[in-house]
């Protein structure tokens, strides 16, 4: 991946440094972390739809409350992304990222205990606050901690978290409701967000590129000290460079106006198709004459897909280019959405079309975090990621939603996943028509 900070600073910098020397120990394990942070969401996704019918039985409550559980969810993720997202930008992505688990462990604690559907939607949307705003983090730490050789890889393996939570949190649910109630499911993901406190605190430091853009007196002292701890050489100065502030004005104004807009359709347009197949795909595999139990297998290998796809696209976009292998994949997914579709009533065949599907689904969100992290500098990465991810989730929402009155009026499988397909199609063809200029900072 092209950049530019790193032309006309000296070797000395800390952001040469980190660019240019190979990675160190400390380095993976703070990418790591940030691929357990991101696989928190992908839990909490999928373990909400296993809590689903625990919470309907107990408080007969149909499937429009059920809904309204889940989309409350959403929504607090994408004014979490608008909002909490900027923050990493102004306080920093430490900072940031502790407050976000903070709010998450509350909500997540706090919804085993909601007496009803209504205080359980609110307590849902407040957990979603912290879900929605930790991805703008954790995108831009990835990016920051990797070297510019291993910068796509990085922020693939960190991608790869969210299928990766949403394999262990369908196992995990599974597992807990066969001798508890739903509540257990809200307990276990409050356990393991709290237990990501502790490892943040010890393995995960400040941004040092974020440090470098804040400046200050103390600046290169606290700079020196994290990469001592990585195990990387002291910085003999630090060059101040004219960046432009964390604003959402600094996205829509002149520079990144165009580039901020074709990310926020390219992602809203393929989260609507991706959605659609990561939510309905057990309802349509049961629709088939499947015990629900097998029909849910089917979601689990979707994400095991979604994470191989991941992480071949952060190997091979050194060698191939990043936005070929984005559009490839985005043209790849909308065929693999459609042909889903047409699949028979074979378990065999419907697992290994939905292999395929996550592969080629979640290999482009995987280029997107990885697009994004490379067209915005480092004072606006956290703030461009939120951004585009919190609009791109109306598409998420949107999406499902109108899967469902496709079926409803009897358009059937094959013609609902076809006109779904087309999200991902139209994205494609966003990403070669617009002209995306990498103005990166490492």
């Amino acid at each position: 991946m092209a950049s530019t900070q790193t032309i006309g600073l000296p070797a000395d910098d800390p952001r040469t440094i980190i660019a240019t020397r190979p990675m160190r120990l400390p380095q993976c394990v703070a990418i790591a972390i940030c691929f357990l942070l991101n696989a928190l969401d992908g839990f909490d996704i999928l373990a909400v739809t296993f809590a689903a019918p625990g919470i309907a039985r107990q408080w007969s409550v149909g499937p429009a409350t059920i809904g309204l559980v889940v989309s409350s969810g959403l929504a607090g993720m994408v004014v979490g992304s608008l909002t909490l997202g900027q923050l990493a930008d102004r306080i920093g992505r430490r900072p940031q990222v502790l407050l976000c688990l903070a709010i998450m462990v509350t909500g997540m604690a706090a919804s085993a205990f909601a007496p009803d559907a209504t205080t359980l939607c609110l307590l849902r949307a407040f957990t979603g606050l912290g879900l929605g705003a930790v991805l703008a983090a954790v995108n831009a730490l990835a990016a920051e901690f990797a070297s510019r050789r291993r910068r796509e890889l990085a922020v693939s393996i960190m991608a790869a978290g969210y299928p990766a939570g949403g394999i262990v949190g369908g196992w995990a649910a599974a597992q807990l409701l066969k001798h508890h109630g739903w509540e257990s499911i809200f307990l276990f993901g409050a356990g393991a967000t709290a237990l990501m406190v502790p490892l943040v605190l010890l393995f995960l430091p400040e941004s040092i590129g974020w440090l470098a853009t804040r400046g200050g007196p103390d600046a290169l002292r606290r700079i020196n000290a994290i990469l001592q701890r990585l195990g990387q050489p002291m910085a003999g100065q630090l060059v101040a460079l004219e960046e432009p502030k964390a604003s959402m004005r600094a996205l829509f104004g002149d520079r990144y106006r165009v580039t901020t807009l074709a990310l926020i359709a390219i992602y809203g347009l393929h989260m609507m198709t991706f959605y659609y197949a990561l939510g309905w795909t057990p309802a349509l595999v049961a629709a088939l004459g499947f015990d629900p139990s097998r029909a849910t297998i089917v979601s689990v290998v979707m994400n095991m897909g979604g994470a191989t796809g991941g992480l071949l696209l952060g190997f091979l976009s050194p060698r191939l280019g990043l936005r070929p292998l984005v559009i490839a994949g985005l043209a790849g997914a909308a065929v693999a959405v459609a042909a889903f579709g047409a699949v028979p009533a074979d378990m065999r065949l419907l697992q290994g079309a939905a292999f395929l599907l996550g592969f080629l689904a979640n290999g482009s969100v995987v280029g997107l975090y990885a697009l994004i992290a490379s067209l915005y500098p480092t004072t606006l990465r956290a703030t461009g990621t939120g951004t585009v991810i919190g609009f791109g989730r109306f598409g998420a929402a949107f999406g499902p939603f109108v899967a469902g009155q496709l079926l409803a009026i009897g358009a059937g499988r094959g013609v609902t996943s076809l006109l779904l397909a087309l999200g991902s199609a139209i994205a494609a063809l966003v990403l070669i028509a617009v002209r995306l200029r990498e103005t990166a900072r490492d």
